[in-house]
């Protein structure tokens, strides 16, 4: 096996102004990954984007060797019985996906979605069929992944913990495009026990089993305000939540992370987000 690359530490990062400017706030941080969105994340209108910025932004992070993702908005839901949210939804994960190649994007976050109350949650795994694999078919091979983020738990969701994403890719038939996003705040707020000694390896070794090798392409590092189980998504600053900073070590231990970015979406200012920053590469390197 060849020698283990440290995981690129970095940040998802404001974007008001510019993609240039996230790249600034990146540099100020010490973020050596960023995420972004190309987007309003609570609205369904597309951003038509600009070609000569785009460019430059891609242009930089290839210079700097700074690796970057897209999060499509927070709204696209493949399980909603609702066939306008549907629609929406499909259109918006494929404008994601162009701009993430504009942007030279690795590859764009999506959510997993929910069945929402009431809906059969059988039949959201259909919809998903039906409406996400014809996106994932018209990625080109030098495409960004679209990558698959479990969400926190609760009502019906369609990927919560990561057994359930076993399922979620059969219904994709396993699409070479398609990846995941582990949330760590997400996976302790939908049961597991991050927090424990050797929950971390557990959770990613069961990741593993479900899904295979070479699928886990991004980390979103976030400690949780809320204990185990909780289904709530409130992130903490890293060390400073239930989940703890020790549990981060072993990420950057496993196998399934070699060479895999870890960003922050943790709450606060330039100084937090570099103290959290700081902290994770000391774990990254202990």
């Amino acid at each position: 096996m060849p020698p283990r690359k440290p995981s690129s530490v970095g940040a998802h990062v404001p974007v008001a102004g510019g993609l240039v400017k996230g790249l600034a706030y990146a540099q100020e941080i010490g973020a050596a990954a960023v995420q972004v969105f190309v987007g309003n994340p609570r609205g369904w209108a597309p951003s038509a984007g600009d070609a000569a910025r785009d460019e430059e932004f891609r242009r930089l992070c290839a210079d700097r060797s700074v690796p970057a993702y897209v999060h499509a908005p927070y709204l696209v839901n493949f399980g909603s019985p609702t066939e306008a949210t549907l629609k929406k939804s499909v259109d918006a994960v494929a404008h994601a996906m162009l701009r993430g190649a504009a942007i030279g994007a690795r590859g764009v976050v999506v959510h997993a979605g929910s069945a929402v109350a009431g809906a059969h949650r059988e039949q959201a795994l259909v919809q998903l069929r039906e409406h996400l694999l014809p996106v994932l078919d018209a990625v080109p091979d030098d495409g960004p992944r679209l990558l698959i983020e479990p969400t926190a738990g609760g009502g019906q969701a369609l990927a919560a913990t990561v057994q359930d994403l076993g399922v979620y890719f059969d219904q994709l038939d396993h699409h070479p495009m398609l990846g995941v996003c582990l949330d760590t705040c997400h996976a302790f707020a939908a049961g597991h026990d991050l927090a424990a000694p050797g929950g971390m390896k557990k959770t990613l070794d069961a990741l593993v089993r479900a899904v295979g090798r070479g699928r886990l392409a991004l980390v979103h590092a976030n400690d949780s305000k809320d204990p185990l189980g909780s289904t709530r998504d409130r992130h903490e600053s890293i060390g400073q939540g239930r989940i703890g900073k020790d549990p981060f070590v072993e990420l950057f231990r496993h196998p399934a992370t070699r060479d895999v970015p870890v960003v922050i979406e943790t709450p606060g200012d330039a100084l937090s987000h570099r103290r959290d920053i700081d902290l994770l590469c000391s774990l990254r390197d202990a």
